[in-house]
């Protein structure tokens, strides 16, 4: 565990009930507990993922896991790269007094140029429904009340808030609370490229869209008429400086930033692809040794399992012990 992850939790179990739930092996987690004992002194809970909770995507058993064994009604779930302080945590608590799972924005600190390349992917999400960050806050009573999320779900803070809003709950994404993030490397970041992409399967809109930017691109680049090129890649450097500037941006995003949108759209043309041929081909997408294929379930089939639990009065078990749903959504 690096000393900047130790130092950020340190802090933080100051101020905060922390529950870090750690899925590496034995002699790693034992580690990363001798590292974290200052922590541990100040209230830290440190345990690995529960076995009756486990999930195909380990990110959701991590969640509920933490979940059952938390004592307040205000959650923060965040991934082990992001960096909250004192006033982003306070702000998406309070603004869980009246939504019941809120998105903050994410940006990266440091900010390499393999994470400027990604920042345009946040910049463009800005524009159009807000990013998806590393992190959410959640009402604790509103994500037992639903059961769990399912487990198999590559896209899973996607999931998570779907799930919360079919069950009759209130999303809100903060454009304005800006929480820092770490990087990956840039070996992680192209590991990712495919992945990202596959996560549109559970959108399927914005991957239709997408897939269309290749044919478009290929069509338009063999007629010569290179202006309409130009011209798209510069209307895509303003549809994110639009998402730069949203919500006092401007602070936390560089303006080189937005340059780079042309770059990764030319990214995720290729890539969109490449998923639709992995889930046709592979049956889904390779993930840490594992072959995923539920990107997230549709909204309507959400919300028609949601009506029928809450016709039968299943919801109400949710409220004892959200492991109890099935299918290991939990």
């Amino acid at each position: 565990m690096d000393r900047d992850l130790v130092a950020y939790l340190c802090q933080l179990a100051r101020h905060a009930e922390m529950i870090v739930v750690d899925g590496s092996p034995p002699g790693v987690f034992a580690a990363h507990g001798n590292a974290l004992v200052d922590a541990i002194a100040e209230g830290l809970l440190h345990l690995p993922p529960s076995e009756v909770l486990a999930t195909e995507m380990g990110k959701v058993g991590g969640v509920l896991t933490g979940l059952r064994l938390a004592s307040r009604e205000n959650i923060v779930v965040a991934d082990d790269d992001v960096r909250y302080d004192e006033g982003t945590l306070a702000a998406v608590v309070a603004a869980l007094e009246t939504a019941d799972v809120v998105r903050p924005q994410n940006y990266f600190e440091p900010l390499p140029w393999h994470a400027c390349w990604d920042t345009a992917r946040m910049l463009l999400n800005r524009v159009t429904g807000g990013d998806w960050p590393g992190t959410l806050g959640v009402r604790r009573s509103a994500l037992v009340a639903t059961g769990g999320y399912d487990g198999r779900a590559m896209f899973e803070n996607l999931e998570l808030v779907r799930t919360i809003v079919a069950a009759g709950g209130r999303e809100a994404t903060l454009f304005d609370v800006f929480v820092p993030r770490r990087p990956s490397t840039v070996r992680h970041f192209w590991s990712q490229r495919v992945r990202q992409a596959y996560d549109e399967i559970a959108r399927p809109r914005r991957l239709a869209v997408q897939l269309a930017l290749l044919p478009l691109g290929l069509m338009i680049a063999v007629t010569g008429r290179w202006r309409p090129l130009a011209a798209s890649a510069a209307v895509a450097v303003v549809i994110a400086e639009a998402g730069r500037r949203r919500g006092g941006g401007r602070r936390f995003f560089p303006a080189r930033t937005p340059l780079f949108a042309p770059l990764w759209l030319a990214e995720r043309a290729v890539t969109s692809w490449l998923a639709v041929v992995a889930r046709v081909v592979l049956g889904g997408i390779p993930y840490r040794g594992r072959l995923l294929r539920h990107a997230a379930t549709p909204m309507c089939v959400l919300r028609a399992r949601h009506a029928a639990l809450r016709e039968s009065g299943a919801l109400a078990k949710g409220h004892r012990d959200p492991h109890e749903a099935g299918h290991r959504s939990v």
